[in-house]
């Protein structure tokens, strides 16, 4: 596929819903944005974000019924399109893409930000220059890699990487759960569990945990968390629904299963920036740092940040919603003040 001779004026990269909602302000303000969505479920960026693995959503405002994540995202992408958005698709650039987990989309493999007009390369053989950038890869789950464990978080079967997000759905409540992780998240999310669990266990691979003081003293406060000391998960159990998991002592190598309703992986989360090679400056857990704390840009004019890809303490996707408004404002301005749209 040769290289676009048209200079595009913004390409946003990502298409959760940081991504979607720039390309809905960047559409509406004439810019004509091009979206590389990503490569569905076989490589880093997830067409849709996190969101394609959650089933119900009932903390987004204006569905007060609740939706699927699938379903928002499908509403974000023909909104965007409504007003003018083009997507990268394995036969070039289109406005009347179906959407979809299987969708053919290009997924970013390099980028070059240090020459003018900024090089996008995809995975399908599309090169484009474009004057601004928008980078909304979002950031994805550390999982425990475990066969069933990905069967049922892509199926609504009771596990997830987000307690916030899913942790009050009906299937949750007054089940014995369990969270996995000895860090700071991993009591917070736990913490929060408890709101709707009759039981939550903390299962850890040491005797101790990783969370300050003060995080661990909730634990061992709160009458609903049980640590279970020096435990991997093996195995997660269920067909439908999980049933139970499976641990492993690491210190005696003894197996045992524990029944629960939910599991949580509170483990962490990568941001998903390999393919900038380190042209953007990140901090120690890999999230892009901001130029400014309170806008969208970055230590290179033209290129701008939304979402989880640069979010390390909020990661919903009303906050990335709002980052990635903000991100086309500032894009819109900043060519608009260089003279370039």
């Amino acid at each position: 596929m040769p290289e676009s001779n048209a200079i595009e004026n913004v390409v946003i990269i990502g298409s959760g819903p940081a991504g979607w909602t720039a390309a809905i302000y960047a559409a509406r303000a004439a810019l004509e944005p091009l979206v590389f969505p990503g490569r569905a479920l076989t490589k880093e960026v997830l067409p849709g974000g996190q969101l394609m693995l959650t089933t119900d959503v009932e903390n987004y405002p204006g569905f007060p019924d609740g939706v699927t994540g699938p379903e928002m995202m499908d509403l974000f992408y023909k909104q965007a399109l409504r007003f003018g958005t083009r997507v990268a698709t394995d036969k070039g650039i289109s406005n009347t893409l179906e959407y979809g987990l299987h969708t053919p989309c290009q997924e970013v493999t390099s980028v070059d930000l240090g020459t003018r007009p900024f090089v996008v390369n995809g995975d399908g053989g599309l090169t484009v220059r474009s004057h601004a950038v928008i980078i909304a890869t979002g950031a994805k789950a550390n999982w425990l890699g475990q066969e069933n464990e990905q069967r049922l978080a892509q199926s609504g079967g009771g596990v997830s990487a987000c307690a916030v997000c899913d942790g009050a759905l009906p299937i949750f409540r007054d089940k014995e759960l369990a969270v996995v992780g000895g860090g700071d998240s991993a009591v917070e999310e736990g913490t929060y569990l408890t709101k709707f669990a009759s039981k939550v266990y903390l299962v850890h691979r040491r005797d101790q945990l990783r969370a300050s003081k003060i995080m661990q003293q909730r634990v061992f406060d709160n009458p609903k968390m049980e640590p279970l000391w020096n435990k991997v998960v093996i195995d997660v159990i269920g067909d439908k629904h999980i049933t139970a998991i499976k641990l492993k002592d690491t210190k005696t190598g003894e197996e045992t299963e524990k029944e629960v309703g939910g599991l949580f992986i509170a483990i962490g989360h990568t941001p998903i920036t390999q393919f900038l090679n380190g042209q953007l400056d990140v901090d120690e857990k890999g999230y892009i740092i901001l130029k400014d704390p309170y806008r969208s840009t970055t230590k290179i004019e033209g290129v701008f940040v939304a979402g989880d890809v640069v979010d390390s303490v909020y990661r919903q996707a009303v906050t990335a919603a709002g980052m990635g408004c903000k991100a086309a404002i500032d894009a819109e301005r900043w060519l608009a003040e260089k003279g370039l749209a």
